[in-house]
């Protein structure tokens, strides 16, 4: 089915299911619903829907699919893939008024949440009746547990705990043609069929929009430790990942920052109580959770112990909560710090850990041929590095012309040392065109089958993932 654009009697069906003032159509809200934090690339969509029911979900859909009006579902936009972006024009459906907890069950260890729900209210929330939801995005104060499952999304914790995907239990999910469908059951094991919770999980709004998810929770660790630890040579730094966990550890988080990117955002963040010797190419910055404060401790130890076959500086010791939270805050505010330099483009490779230094080697030594500056941050437990490429004194020939061909160099490496073009951002509008080097036709065409099924007229989120 071929595509089209808003009509003013698609207007009056809106507003006969939506009170009007959910049904926006100024220029200033259809471009705040235009982006999201993608880079500098804004689509104006004809309308932006704000629906509060399922039922009004199911009754959009049904009406676009029969008239062939491209839907993109949309959360708080925090997203770095493009996967909001209203690409064809058509509806923003927008999921903000789905920002209910609607039921912590603790018995069971479990919650059933709708997808407006901020990430950290969510935590917080189940914090103080001593539950954990461990996934926990670099913007979890601001982006949607919707968003999260749409992109599989991680954070500093899944290193110990695991992404989103392995929260989910179960999820309501309304398909393109409204029909509005439980993808499993609200229990630890199933075996009962093909897993269609887990292929919703990471599908970017392509296949259904969620409407509910429950999630499975753990009891809340009682005590963490935290520690800065600045490396003379970054490539050390990565070296050292793979060397804490062959010793027998797990930390709770370990991020990686390179000498700009913290120094970025120090500058950002007005903050001068952290000093960086101009020597320090590095930081990691590693927590270690559990409930028994001598345990930590004695992992603390093994940790520094191992640090000492490695070119460090002194380490900055988290002496109290209010030091933890700006070591935290600091780290989350890499990615924008970054960016408010330069025009740029971020990509988030995955490699396995071991492989971690030799994918650092290859950004820089991609970034010396193509002449790019590249600021590196991730969550190096993971293997997961964000690289933000930023435009600099590139000429708009080798930013526009040339860097694809670089990001498909580093992409190709990074898929030979056994890693994928995406940990936790998706592929969205920015990196569909890569796809063709994790995968071949074989699986391309499996993927396309499988969208062909949920949504044969191509309605939803039309353009993302796949060309």
């Amino acid at each position: 089915m071929s595509l089209r654009t808003i009509e003013s009697k698609d207007l009056a069906y809106f507003k006969s299911i939506l009170d009007a003032k959910n049904v926006l159509t100024d220029e200033e809200n259809l471009y705040k619903y235009s982006h999201d934090e993608t880079e500098d690339i804004s689509v104006i969509p004809g309308v932006a829907l704000k629906p509060e029911s399922k039922e009004e979900v199911a009754l959009i859909l049904k009406y676009c699919n029969k008239e062939g009006i491209p839907v993109t579902p949309s959360g708080a936009r925090t997203g770095l893939s493009g996967g909001a972006i209203p690409l064809k024009g058509g509806v923003n459906l927008s999921m903000e008024r789905f920002n209910k907890i609607l039921k912590i069950d603790a018995k069971n260890y479990q919650v059933t949440v709708e997808p407006g729900v901020i990430v950290e209210e969510l935590q917080n929330t189940l914090k103080a009746e001593g539950l954990f939801y461990p996934p926990d995005p670099a913007s979890k104060g601001s982006c949607f547990i919707g968003g999260n499952l749409s992109e599989n999304s991680g954070g500093p914790k899944a290193v110990k705990y695991g992404v989103t995907n392995e929260y989910v239990l179960n999820l309501e999910v309304v398909l393109p043609n409204g029909e509005i469908i439980w993808t499993g059951a609200n229990v630890l094991k199933n075996a009962t069929g093909y897993n269609l919770t887990q292929l919703i999980v990471g599908s970017e709004g392509t296949l259904g929009v969620i409407t509910k998810a429950v999630l499975k929770l753990l009891p809340h660790p009682t005590q963490d430790l935290l520690v800065l630890v600045p490396f003379r040579s970054a490539v050390q730094a990565c070296e050292a990942v793979a060397a804490i966990f062959n010793a027998g550890i797990v930390p709770s988080g370990m991020e990686f920052m390179e000498r700009d990117a913290i120094l970025y955002t120090l500058d950002f963040m007005g903050d001068s109580t952290i000093s960086v010797p101009e020597d320090i190419e590095a930081h990691l910055l590693i927590e270690v959770d559990g409930n028994n404060k001598d345990v930590l401790f004695g992992e603390i130890e093994k940790i520094m112990g191992v640090l000492d076959q490695f070119d460090t500086d002194e380490v900055l010791f988290a002496e109290d909560q209010s030091q933890k939270d700006k070591l935290w805050s600091i780290r989350r505010k890499v990615g924008e710090a970054v960016k408010a330099q330069s025009i740029y483009k971020e990509e988030d490779t995955v490699v396995p850990r071991f492989e971690l230094p030799e994918l650092l080697k290859t950004v820089k030594s991609i970034g010396k041929e193509f002449g790019f500056q590249s600021v590196c941050y991730g969550h190096a437990g993971d293997g997961n590095l964000h690289i933000n490429i930023l435009k600099g004194e590139m000429t708009d020939k080798q930013w526009n012309d040339d860097l694809g061909k670089a990001i498909r160099k580093l992409f190709e490496k990074v898929v030979a040392l056994g890693g994928t073009i995406s940990g936790e951002h998706g592929i969205g509008l920015v990196q569909k065109s890569y796809m063709d080097i994790p995968f071949g036709k074989v699986e391309l065409d499996l993927m396309k089958g499988i969208k062909g099924v949920f949504d044969p007229n191509g309605i939803l989120n039309p353009d993302k993932v796949l060309k």
